[in-house]
């Protein structure tokens, strides 16, 4: 019974963690566009081919590393067993992928202040 549990946890983690990274990534890359048409002055292909790659990198680490921290190592023996491991491992990656999309956050606000300053010094 045990490798049944796994795999149940399994199946629930994955469809879990992937649609929590598509909406993380959804919600950030839709929005950061107004960020990357600024750094890019208004080049508008620059900053659209800029913010794409950023969403694969995004999908990559993160999906990545769901994957990476997937394998589950308590002995489950219950339905309870389940529901606890995948509450430490899904809060766990949900923790992990608001760090990331604040260190986004960052690097956009980032990008958009040395812009604004080139900007000024240039004008």
């Amino acid at each position: 019974m045990n490798n049944n549990l796994i795999v149940i946890a399994y199946a629930v983690y994955l469809p879990v963690v992937i649609l929590l990274t598509l909406y993380v990534a959804h919600t950030l890359f839709k929005n950061s566009k107004v960020f990357m048409l600024q750094i890019f002055r208004g080049n508008a292909e620059i900053a659209l081919s800029t913010n794409k790659l950023f969403e694969v990198g995004f999908y990559l680490l993160n999906v990545g590393f769901a994957l990476m921290i997937m394998q589950i190592y308590a002995k489950l023996t219950s339905k309870q067993e389940i529901f606890e491991v995948l509450s430490v491992k899904i809060g766990g990656y949900s923790i992990y992928l608001g760090v990331m999309l604040f260190l986004n956050l960052f690097l956009f606000f980032r990008g958009k202040k040395a812009a604004k300053a080139n900007q000024s010094s240039m004008g």
